[in-house]
């Protein structure tokens, strides 16, 4: 199981289930507040799974029946000093790009709210499966601030996305999912085994495959068409080289039978 051997976690829960580990932001008290301990133990639980080769894909889902996270820990936050605050915000977005460009695919299962800081967490996953109790609000247009302008135009587009950011609304669960906000809706008590199910479909492909589709996609957004493409016939013939055929369908060949014609 993911966490034997690691540091012991007081804001979350991580577990495994075959070839997919979960992380569960547990302060459900305060629906799911993003603390700086707690998002420094989701970065570790990441960092974990990254490197442990019995796990293929991860979700990252909230405690309780209520959110998957309100946002940041405003308490905390009015806590800080400068000093302290500004050090924070540097360590959250660090994490918040770990999460975008881990290695490991990370799925979100939308349990509930996700307002503020945990919108900005949310999309900066590979995509996100949601319930009839998801909803969004990306809230930090009322502070006088801004986040997730660099995420949610690639999920939801660059117009939809304005709306979205400029007025800080409540987008519930059917909007997200016509939007492309979430990729499923199912039923809440389905939620985790739906996700799990459609974790364990990634999970079971080679991973390194998987990790060079996602490098290979993350690192040509917004590119055009023709350079993209061009991108992909390179990476195929250098640092993304993949298996030979013989390895690569080892089962197929293995079954048919048929051996290679002699080479003169």
């Amino acid at each position: 199981m993911v966490g034997g051997g690691h540091m012991s976690y007081e804001n979350i829960l991580v577990d495994q289930q075959d070839r997919v580990g979960i992380i569960t932001l547990n302060r459900p008290d305060v629906l799911n507040a993003l603390s700086l301990q707690l998002v420094t133990e989701v970065n570790q639980a990441v960092n974990d799974m990254e490197v442990d080769e019995n796990v293929g894909a991860i979700i990252v889902t909230g405690a309780g029946e209520r959110a998957f996270s309100a946002g940041a820990d405003i308490h905390e936050n009015r806590e800080f000093s400068p000093e302290q605050r500004n050090s924070s915000q540097d360590k959250r977005a660090e994490y918040t790009w770990h999460m975008a460009t881990s290695s490991k695919p990370i799925i979100g299962a939308i349990n509930g709210l996700c307002y503020g800081g945990g919108t900005v967490m949310a999309t900066s996953l590979d995509f996100l499966v949601g319930c009839e109790k998801s909803s969004f609000r990306f809230l930090a247009v009322n502070y006088g601030q801004m986040n997730a302008t660099w995420s949610l135009p690639m999920l939801v587009g660059i117009n939809k996305a304005k709306e979205l950011l400029y007025s800080g609304r409540e987008v519930f669960a059917d909007e997200a999912y016509h939007l492309g906000l979430i990729n499923h809706l199912f039923d809440s008590n389905q939620l985790m085994d739906k996700t799990i199910e459609i974790a364990s479909g990634i999970a079971k492909n080679r991973a390194q495959g998987v990790a060079n589709i996602k490098q290979m996609v993350t690192e040509h957004i917004g590119e055009p068409l023709r350079d993209q493409f061009q991108a992909e016939v390179e990476a195929r013939k250098g640092r993304f080289k993949g298996l030979s055929v013989e390895d690569g369908f080892s089962d197929f060949l293995a079954r048919k039978g048929r051996k290679p014609k002699a080479t003169k």
